[in-house]
C-alpha cells in the first residue's frame, strides 16, 4: 500500500510514495549496520560539522519544508516555519554540546582511576507521528547520531514528504548513506525490524497502544526503548492569577499546532474564587480565534489531520453534550471542504463520559471549576496520563505547591508547556518513560560502561 500525503484542507492528495519491499528494507539494514563503525568512529567535532551543515541547509530552505507540513498535515504555514527553525537550532545545539554531555565521568574508589564512558550502541529504530513531522524526528536524530549512534526512521505514513525530505537533507549535508535512513514500512512490517539483530533500540512518539505494541515487542527481545505517549496536561488556573497574562497563554495551551499536541493544555482547572473571570475571558477569547487557510497569516487554527480525527473529536464532544455538558462556544464541525473542527469550551463535562476519559486530540478545552489549589492538583492527578502540566500564579508558595504536588514528567510555572534541547522531555504513568533531549535524552541510547583501573 502506497504511503499517500492529503491536504487537509482541501481533502486533495498532495504526492504518493511506494512501501519498501522486504528486500529493500533488507538492504537498508544492511547499509545502517555498515556506516555504523565509521560513524561511530569520527571524532565529535567531525560529527558535528556534518550537522551545522543540516542545520544551514534546512535554515535557507524553511518556507519551503514549512510549506511541506502545512500541506501534508495541516499546521499552519507560520507554526510549520518556527518548528523547522526550531529543528535547525536543535541541530547546532547537539553539535555544540554533545561532546560535554557525554563526557566521561570519574568517580572516586579504590581504582587508581574509576567512573564511568559513554559509548554508542549501534542502530535506534524511531517510529514517529505526524503532528510535529519534522521536530519530532529530529529531537530523536540530533542527540542520537552526535552519540555515534545511527538512525532509521519510521515515520506516520501521512508526512512522507517530510520523512523522505529528512533522509536527503543529511545526505545533501555530506552524511554517509546508511547513517540516516528512511523506511516506508507498514505497521506489520515493525516487529521484525525491532527484532532484527542490526537493531539495537526503538523510541517511539505516538499513542498508548502504539507504545503498548512496541514496548512489549522490544521487551521481548531485550531491547532498550523510549516511550512518548499521550497526555491530558492539566492547566491549573490559582487564586494569584494573573488574569491579563494568563488568557492569551490558555488560548495558545489549547490551539497550539490546531490543538494536535500530547502537551497541549487539555483540561482546564479553575479555583473558584477565579472561575466566572476565567471561563468569560477564555470563552470570548477561544471564539474569537482564527480558523482558516492554514496558508494565510491571519490563521492560527488550520484543518486537523485528517476526517477520521475530525470525527473522532466531534464524536466525543457529541458524547458530552448529551451527557449533560455545555459549550461556551463551538462545539461542532465546520461545513464546506477540509477537516476543519473550530476552537471549544466544555463545561460540566461529566466525568463518565468521553470527554471526560479519553485525550481530546483537537482545539476543545474542558474546564472543571475546584473549592481550593489542593483540589485542583487532586484532579490534575486524577487521570492514567502524567506528561505535562502548568501552574498559573503569582503567589510562590502556589507555585511550589503545584510543581511538587503535580504526578507528571514536567511542570512549567506560567509558561505553556513545551519541549527545549535543554531540559529532559517525557512523561509517567500512560504517558510513558525514558526521556528525550537534554542530558537525560542522550544518554537514553548510549552504553554506560564502568571502568576501574587498579
Amino acid at each position: 500500500m502506497p504511503f499517500v500525503a492529503v491536504n487537509p484542507a482541501t481533502g486533495e492528495v498532495v504526492q504518493r510514495f511506494a512501501t519498501h519491499t522486504s528486500d529493500q528494507v533488507e538492504a537498508a539494514l544492511q547499509l545502517s549496520q555498515e556506516a555504523y563503525p565509521s560513524w561511530r568512529a569520527l571524532s565529535y567535532g567531525e560529527r558535528a560539522t556534518y550537522m551545522v551543515r543540516a542545520a544551514e541547509l534546512l535554515e535557507s530552505e524553511i518556507p519551503v519544508v514549512a510549506a511541506l507540513m502545512t500541506s501534508e498535515m495541516g499546521k499552519t504555514f507560520a507554526a510549520a516555519k518556527g518548528e523547522a527553525s526550531k529543528c535547525a537550532m536543535t541541530m547546532r545545539y547537539f553539535a555544540e554540546h554533545a561532546e560535554a554531555l557525554l563526557a566521561p565521568t570519574a568517580i572516586a574508589t579504590s581504582a587508581a582511576a574509576s567512573g564511568v564512558r559513554y559509548e554508542s550502541i549501534g542502530a535506534v529504530l524511531a517510529i514517529m507521528p505526524w503532528n510535529f513531522p519534522m521536530w519530532q524526528a529530529v529531537r530523536f536524530a540530533a542527540p542520537t547520531l552526535m552519540a555515534g549512534n545511527v538512525g532509521i526512521l519510521k515515520h506516520a505514513p501521512n508526512v512522507p514528504g517530510v520523512a523522505d525530505y529528512l533522509e536527503h537533507l543529511f545526505l545533501r549535508a555530506g552524511v554517509p548513506r546508511g547513517v540516516f535512513t528512511n523506511l516506508f514500512v507498514e505497521v506489520d512490517q515493525v516487529e521484525a525490524i525491532i527484532a532484527d539483530a542490526r537493531v539495537s533500540a526503538v523510541t517511539l512518539t505516538g499513542s498508548e497502544r502504539a507504545g503498548r505494541a512496541v514496548a512489549a515487542i522490544a521487551g521481548r527481545e531485550l531491547k532498550k526503548c523510549v516511550m512518548e505517549l499521550g497526555g491530558s496536561d492539566a492547566f491549573i488556573v490559582a487564586s494569584s492569577v494573573d488574569m491579563d497574562r494568563t488568557i492569551p497563554m490558555a488560548v495558545t495551551a489549547r490551539v497550539q499546532n490546531n490543538g494536535q499536541s500530547c502537551i497541549a493544555s487539555k483540561r482546564f482547572i479553575v479555583v473558584r474564587e477565579r472561575a466566572e473571570e476565567f471561563l468569560e475571558r477564555f470563552a470570548t477569547a477561544m471564539s474569537e480565534v482564527v480558523v482558516g487557510d492554514p496558508m494565510s497569516p491571519a490563521t492560527v487554527v488550520g484543518p486537523l489531520v485528517s476526517a477520521t480525527q475530525r470525527d473522532l473529536l466531534d464524536a466525543q464532544v457529541r458524547d458530552a453534550l448529551a451527557a449533560g455538558a455545555r459549550a461556551l462556544c463551538g462545539g461542532a464541525p465546520l461545513e464546506g471542504p477540509g477537516f476543519f473542527y473550530p476552537p471549544t469550551v466544555l463545561v460540566d463535562v461529566p466525568a463518565s463520559s468521553r470527554a471526560g476519559t479519553e485525550e481530546l486530540f483537537g482545539p476543545v478545552a474542558v474546564v472543571h471549576v475546584v473549592e481550593t489549589l489542593a483540589a485542583a492538583i487532586e484532579l490534575a492527578n486524577a487521570t492514567p496520563w502524567g506528561l505535562g502540566g502548568s501552574i498559573w500564579a503569582q503567589d510562590e508558595g502556589e507555585i511550589e505547591q503545584a510543581i511538587a504536588g503535580i504526578e507528571a514528567g514536567m511542570v512549567f510555572a506560567n509558561a505553556v508547556v513545551a519541549s527545549t534541547p535543554e531540559l529532559p522531555f517525557g512523561g509517567i504513568k500512560n504517558s510513558g518513560f525514558g526521556r528525550e533531549l537534554g542530558t537525560h535524552g542522550i544518554h537514553e541510547f548510549v552504553n554506560a560502561k564502568t571502568y576501574f583501573v587498579a
